[in-house]
């Protein structure tokens, strides 16, 4: 997501000799050099300053992608100029969108007697708000076909959502109605959710994957409780999944489970390319179960650069390497490879939490069981020290393991969460779980609470 940066007064940095062999200078960073300094100076510079970066591999905070195979690496490379928006003059781009499309329509079991509509984005938080508009714009031509006013919306999901979902009710005039986890319901349930439909609510959307423990939300119950609702009252509400992590996780780890368009109530899903679809940032994707569950109206037919073209995007001009890249891994793995890669990360998450949990003072929140994530807390009885505390401590040894609270009503249980990605190995967990015994010793020996306890509390991880 954009963050936005504040303007600063303008510093400069030192420019070695560099390959040129000239004297140092300074060069300002805030503001354009007068002449330039060159590319060989320019990228000894930048490459220099972004050593400061974390490890992408010791990151187990992003759900984000970050390793892919040198052929993937190479075909980004050579597509990164084509404009993907521009289908009338890169046509072989637009052809590879178009079939993958199709595959994840096919994978998430999208009608064949209908005709499945999808679009890439530039990540799941850009086709949550275009799945969320047309969640709208259904909604009010309804209220308008019936006589009826359409000017106060409302949107029914977890209060453990991302936080996309809270912009798009914030951008788009909707109230969102965040369902409170309490106890241990810490995610959308069944019953949950009818106590908070009316005949304003454009949808309910569905997480297949928490982000705060990597859970899935039972689509199935809900939409069935919603069909209940539906008989007792007559007010049609459908379903969105935000499948942004486990879109490409359940179809080939729990093939069985029904979370797609076989569960006729659900209208549109999304999913992060980039996540467990295993490409770079950034390519989202956004399939609706047919073409009525789309609105014309949010379609443009645009004329651009010689061709007519429809599009439905917030964005315009992105590069189409990202694409490419998701039909890559399309045609190189297969259902059978896509399915190992997930097992792995699988058997290494659950591999890992049950070395968690033997180490002592942590209690499991979640195994690894849906997702490859989980997340854990430390027991009551621990008071000299708090998750923030071996989080930092875990960062000593270069991993980025995030602690974060819960939502409103559970802010009182504060865990660590860990995401396990394609390239995390069993060698590497045995790394982690050693550093993490060590670290937790240490914290363990301490004869007095750490000061500033109560400030670590109130920190929450962005996730």
């Amino acid at each position: 997501m954009a963050v936005v940066h504040h303007k600063k007064a303008s510093r400069s940095a030192q420019a070695g000799a560099g390959r040129s062999g000239g004297a140092d200078v300074r060069t300002p960073i805030d503001s354009l050099h007068p002449a330039g300094m060159g590319p060989d100076e320019a990228y000894d510079l930048i490459s220099s300053e972004l050593l400061l970066d974390g490890s992408a591999r010791l990151n187990l905070a992003t759900f984000v992608t970050t390793s892919m195979p040198e052929r993937a690496a190479r075909l980004m490379a050579e597509t990164a100029d084509k404009n993907m928006i521009d289908k009338d003059e890169y046509p072989q781009t637009a052809e590879i969108e178009r079939r993958c499309v199709n595959i994840i329509s096919r994978l998430w079991h999208a009608p064949e007697s209908a005709t499945a509509i999808g679009c890439s984005t530039t990540g799941s938080s850009e086709a949550v708000m275009l799945a969320a508009m047309a969640l709208k714009w259904r909604w009010r031509q309804a209220r308008q076909a019936a006589g009826k006013p359409a000017d106060r919306p409302n949107l029914v999901t977890g209060a453990n959502v991302q936080i996309c979902w809270e912009k798009f009710c914030r951008y788009w005039e909707v109230e969102p109605r965040l369902v409170p986890v309490e106890g241990d319901r810490l995610h959308l349930t069944a019953e949950e959710v009818v106590k908070h439909c009316d005949e304003n609510t454009i949808g309910v959307a569905a997480v297949l994957g928490s982000t705060y423990d990597g859970s899935y939300e039972p689509v199935k119950e809900i939409a069935a409780a919603l069909d209940r609702f539906q008989a007792e009252t007559g007010i049609d509400i459908p379903v969105h999944v935000d499948a942004a992590s486990g879109g490409f996780v359940a179809p080939f780890l729990q093939p069985d489970l029904e979370w797609d368009f076989r569960v006729r109530r659900v209208a549109s899903i999304n999913a992060s390319g980039h996540k467990y679809g295993l490409v770079y940032p950034g390519v989202g994707w956004a399939v609706w179960r047919d073409e009525e569950a789309l609105p014309k109206e949010l379609i443009f037919d645009v004329d651009y650069l010689g061709g007519h073209m429809p599009t439905f995007t917030l964005n315009f001009s992105r590069p189409g390497s990202e694409i490419v890249a998701q039909y890559f891994m399309f045609t190189s793995l297969g259902f059978e490879g896509y399915r190992r890669v997930q097992q792995h990360s699988a058997d290494v998450a659950q591999y890992l939490a049950e070395g968690v949990a033997g180490i002592g003072p942590y209690d499991l929140v979640s195994e690894g069981r849906e997702l490859p994530v989980f997340s854990f807390a430390l027991k009551p009885e621990v008071t000299n020290y708090t998750v923030f505390d071996v989080s930092d401590r875990l960062r000593e040894r270069g991993w980025l393991v995030p602690a974060y609270t819960y939502p409103e009503h559970r802010q009182d249980l504060a865990v660590l969460r860990i995401v396990v990605r394609a390239g995390m190995t069993f060698d590497m967990a045995d790394h982690l779980l050693e550093d993490l015994r060590a670290k937790t010793g240490d914290l363990e020996a301490l004869e007095r609470p750490i000061p500033d306890q109560l400030a670590a509390t109130e920190r929450v991880f962005h996730h």
